[in-house]
């Protein structure tokens, strides 16, 4: 079809940094995967889920959906290394299926970055609040939630978002060196977090294991679906990556490994230690640790996961304006956004961009809301990309694969079957959202996009 871009343009595009240009390692790769996927899940929602969706069984809401994370990385791994380039899903499908599918996967990939860098700040800003009490400094409530929770603004998610948002435009070797800090912070306070908190744990305490059913438990697997979105993050840092074909596939089932056992593991605990209706809070480890009279290490925990919570705000503003540029590259967003910094060699604009969108959102609407808008159109997404293996292994039958996903098409499909079920579960608001959102892209869709495709992509990696 004339609106399908050719691979062949792609795999250019993709190869204008050299290898000597490209600064991520498999061990950057993988911290960048776990610190995008080890954050507001594990250290807020897992309580809160617990609290009011699945019970003790909040650790199958987590296996579900790292089972369907898992089918969907191997998915990733395939196209990935097949067409290296850091547009993500909005490239695969531009060359599979067409621009319209293209723009709206981007468009789709957009939305939930942005929401999900907002929900994340949201929840840090709880950590935040607990970590300055136990000082006896309290910050003014209406500078800390949303209007529809009774502030102003969540003051806190704003500045925080726009300092890493800063951070970035400094280039990819200055944020992958504070990336890797936060991340290893992070993993320590969770493991710190594990230490002392296994001590207290009262079986009785899982019992009922499974409060709200079989439906709960996938009712909390939509809900914390979205903290597995690190395989696009990883997707869209395709040209920043050495050795992309060998260490891209490795680094995605490195972070679900070690993501996935956290999760389980700090799920245990928690529901082990304290009733699991008691953990409605966003600040969870610090609430249970403080339930045990542990003030020195809920201190310690909360600093941690202020400074890790900022490792993923970094990685989804990173791989927001990453999929912004590809957009631009393409002519379907504004020329000017896929730019590069001539000092920094970063899209700064783009960064700006995802960073502002961001920040307003975290600091104007609540927290769940943002989650369950971010899991619709990262289960679309991850439908998406899927099919795109069974559709691209049709097409280009003889394009280069390092890694391919076993045994035939059986998988691809078992993962758009377990997306579909888990996109069953999301609310009727959420959805309403995500159809709103779609909306507003058709319309930028029709009034600039169309007549700016550039399936040639002549002006790519333009330095200001």
């Amino acid at each position: 079809m004339k609106n399908k871009i050719d691979v062949n343009k792609v795999l250019k595009n993709a190869s204008i940094k050299s290898e000597d240009e490209r600064s991520l390692g498999l061990f950057d790769l993988s911290i960048l995967g776990i610190g995008a996927m080890i954050g507001t899940g594990i250290l807020v929602l897992t309580g809160i889920v617990a609290a009011t969706t699945a019970g003790p069984a909040v650790i199958f809401s987590f296996l579900v959906a790292a089972v369907a994370s898992g089918l969907i990385g191997l998915c990733y791994s395939e196209l990935s290394t097949s067409i290296p380039n850091s547009g993500s899903a909005y490239i695969y499908a531009w060359v599979t299926i067409g621009q319209v599918m293209a723009f709206f996967a981007g468009w789709t990939l957009l939305g939930v970055y942005i929401t999900t860098t907002a929900t994340v700040a949201n929840g840090w800003t709880g950590y935040v609040h607990s970590f300055l009490a136990e000082f006896g400094v309290h910050l003014p409530n209406i500078f800390l939630a949303a209007p529809s929770a009774g502030g102003i603004m969540n003051l806190p998610a704003i500045i925080m978002i726009l300092f890493i948002t800063l951070v970035l435009t400094k280039g990819t070797s200055e944020s992958k060196l504070l990336n890797n800090i936060l991340v290893i912070i992070k993993l320590t306070v969770i493991f710190l977090f594990i230490i002392v908190s296994v001590k207290h744990i009262r079986p009785a305490h899982w019992h009922p294991f499974f409060p709200y059913g079989g439906r709960g438990i996938m009712v909390g697997a939509s809900t914390v679906f979205f903290t597995f979105l690190g395989f696009d993050a990883l997707a869209t840092s395709a040209e920043d990556a050495k050795n992309v074909q060998r260490n891209l596939p490795r680094a995605i089932i490195i972070s679900l490994v070690v993501s996935t056992a956290l999760y389980v593991a700090v799920s245990l605990v928690m529901t082990g230690v304290v009733p699991y209706m008691d953990l409605n809070v966003a600040e969870a480890m610090a609430f249970v640790l403080l339930a045990k009279g542990h003030t020195l290490t809920a201190q310690i925990v909360s600093a941690g996961a202020i400074l890790g919570i900022m490792a993923v705000v970094l990685a989804f503003v990173y791989a927001g304006a990453n999929i912004t540029m590809a957009m631009s590259r393409g002519g379907f967003l504004p020329r000017q956004l896929s730019h590069l910094n001539s000092k920094s060699h970063s899209p700064n604009r783009a960064l700006w961009l995802n960073g502002l969108l961001a920040a307003i959102l975290a600091g104007f609407m609540d927290m769940r809301n943002l989650a369950l808008i971010a899991n619709v159109g990262s289960l679309a997404v991850f439908s998406l990309i899927s099919l795109i293996v069974i559709l691209l292994r049709k097409q280009q039958p003889d394009l280069p694969r390092p890694f391919k996903v076993p045994f035939g098409n059986i998988l691809p499909i078992l993962s758009i079957v377990v997306c579909v079920v888990l996109m069953i579960n999301i609310t009727l608001p959420a959805w309403i959202s995500y159809f709103i959102w779609l909306g507003i892209g058709l319309l930028f869709y029709l009034g600039y996009s169309v007549r700016h495709v550039d399936v040639n992509q002549e002006h790519a990696g333009e330095a200001e």
